[in-house]
Formats: structure tokens, sequence, C-alpha cells
């Protein structure tokens, strides 16, 4: 992990953040694992608004090398303070729909 010299505001707005956040739903399904998931966009709807409300965000970027997906996730804070980290994974293969399926599946698990 990578972070500011200093974190301690990002520390505490994160804690604040964390005590207010609830489960994400499990509203979708993986029928080859028989199991149910929550969606990004469902981490997305518990996340933001206590992120937001206490001046964080989240970036997420993105890269691709053939089909090994890199995902990098930087937790920022309204003061300047952050911490980021990255996240490589193997997609099926290098096509538009796995890379993109992979991508999110990043995005999910890192977020």
């Amino acid at each position: 992990m990578n972070r500011s010299e200093a974190i301690n505001d990002l520390a505490e707005a994160l804690a604040k953040a964390q005590g207010v956040m609830e489960a994400a739903s499990k509203d979708a399904s993986n029928p080859f694992f028989k199991s149910r998931y929550a969606d990004l966009a469902s981490v997305w709807s518990v996340a933001r608004k206590p992120l937001a409300d206490n001046g964080l965000s989240i970036m997420q970027h993105p890269s691709a090398d053939g089909n090994i997906v890199t995902l990098e996730t930087a937790l920022c804070h309204a003061s300047g303070q952050w911490a980021a980290s990255s996240l490589v994974m193997v997609a099926k293969d290098a096509s538009p729909q796995a890379l993109g399926s992979c991508i999110t599946y990043a995005r999910r698990y890192a977020l």
C-alpha cells in the first residue's frame, strides 16, 4: 500500500464512515457457483454517502496488458491525505467482454 506521509485525518474520517456503513445487499446471482453476491452498484450504494459525508472519495484506475488487468484504487480525504493499492487479476482472455468483467470484479473487490 502506498499512502501520503500523514493519514491521521484520513483514518479518522474512514472510521466514522465505516461506523455507519451497512452490508451491501446480495442482489445478484452467480449460476456457476449457485450463489448470490453484492454487485458493484450495491456496494457503491452503501458506501457512497458515508464516504462523502466524511470527506472521502474513491478513485479507481484500471489498465490492461493482454489479459492481465491491474486496478489501482485510491482512498482520498478532503485534507489531501490518501492511501492507494493495486490489485492484479488475470481475465479469461483479452476480449473486451472478459476484460470488462474482470475490471468490474476487481472494482467491486477493491472497493
